[in-house]
């Protein structure tokens, strides 16, 4: 049953705060991920060194293309639900993400990884049920 109210207009801000600081925080780390030199980017994040590079760079595009599909979709009006499925892609990263740090021992990332966690799952649930964005008409 869809909820004809309206969402408050400090819950539509709310989602596109969320949305904004998600697609910054992907779109720099695919950037990062995507096109810096291995051995650079070693330096900064050590488990990409246990990697393969064609991995990292997949992670990294993955990444970018999902802050990308955090705001365009919603800002162009076209395919708006496009954008909570890239939140909800998004926060299997980072469940996987988290997952990964668990086995590695590296318990420090985890909290990191379950706060943009529950910013993507808030995103995706807001834009799904309480303030969905409607198709450009």
């Amino acid at each position: 049953m869809i909820n004809e109210k309206q969402p408050s207009k400090a819950f539509n801000i709310s989602l596109w705060i969320g949305q904004v600081i998600l697609s910054v925080m992907f779109l720099m780390a695919g950037v990062m991920k995507s096109f810096q030199p291995m051995e650079q980017l070693a330096e900064m994040i050590p488990w990409t060194q246990d990697m393969s590079m064609l991995m990292v760079r997949f992670i990294g595009i993955s990444e970018f293309l999902g802050g990308l599909g955090l705001l365009l979709p919603a800002l162009l009006k076209i395919k708006p639900a496009l954008t909570q499925m890239a939140a909800a892609g998004l926060g299997l990263v980072m469940v996987l993400a988290s997952f990964f740090h668990l086995f590695k021992g590296e318990f420090a990332a985890i909290g990191t990884n379950v706060a943009i966690l529950a910013i993507a799952l808030f995103v995706a649930w807001g834009r799904h049920f309480k303030a969905p964005i409607q198709t450009r008409s």
